[in-house]
């Protein structure tokens, strides 16, 4: 959380168990699904270390595959989007845990920063948040742009490497693109970054996105 997470490589295993952070009920405020009801599933730890990072991933429980999916099903309330996020949640084998969840006619979305890659089932959408470092964005894999439904920017006035987007692969496969002003918490920087990613979005003709779920003061 905020650059203080330790660096964590990929893990091991045949992902019947998973480290979860955290299952939850909410509305999806990001993307290419915003507004729809959603299941959370935050699973635990990151390749990166983002200094801007707001979520806490570094606890966790160990569960098993059935257990998560028994959460689930206990707290859909009818809703049919289930978000895997974390941290990052490639790091984990989650092939088993999607192919459960697709089984039982959930639509199945991740969330990744691109640099890192497990196998998944060809039906889960994945929405890929690039992320950078020395004056440039990570390098996104080739097997995660195949499987991208959307990619999210960051956009921030006073951080210098994300004050634009750059080419990562969206114009050859064809991927929808948003830019979501970085929150900051501070007033006046949170409307810098909103009043830029208006002008972002215009000169990329991408997709403005905003944070609902903080807009609705919900998780």
């Amino acid at each position: 959380m905020f650059g203080k997470n330790p660096k964590l490589a990929p893990e091991k295993g045949d992902g019947g168990e998973l480290k979860v952070t955290s299952i939850f009920l909410t509305i999806q405020g990001e993307g290419p699904y915003v507004g729809h009801q959603a299941v959370f599933i935050r699973l635990s730890g990151c390749n990166l270390a983002c200094d801007f990072c707001d979520t806490e991933f570094d606890s966790y429980k160990l569960l098993s595959v059935e257990e998560i999916v028994k959460v689930v099903m206990s707290i859909r309330d009818g809703a049919n989007l289930v978000v895997i996020t974390g941290g990052e949640p490639m790091r984990q084998k989650i092939k088993l845990l999607c192919d459960n969840l697709l089984f039982r006619n959930f639509t199945v979305q991740v969330e990744t920063n691109g640099t890192i890659h497990t196998e998944i089932p060809k039906a889960v959408k994945l929405v890929c948040s690039p992320k950078a470092s020395n004056g440039k964005y990570h390098s996104i894999r080739k097997d995660i742009l195949e499987q991208t439904v959307a990619l999210k920017f960051l956009i921030s006035k006073q951080n210098k490497e994300y004050c634009d987007i750059s080419e990562v692969g969206q114009s050859r496969y064809n991927i929808p693109v948003y830019v979501q002003p970085m929150d900051e918490y501070d007033e006046f920087l949170n409307q810098n970054n909103l009043l830029l990613a208006q002008q972002v979005a215009k000169k990329h003709c991408a997709i403005l996105s905003l944070q609902l779920h903080k807009i609705l003061k919900i998780d």
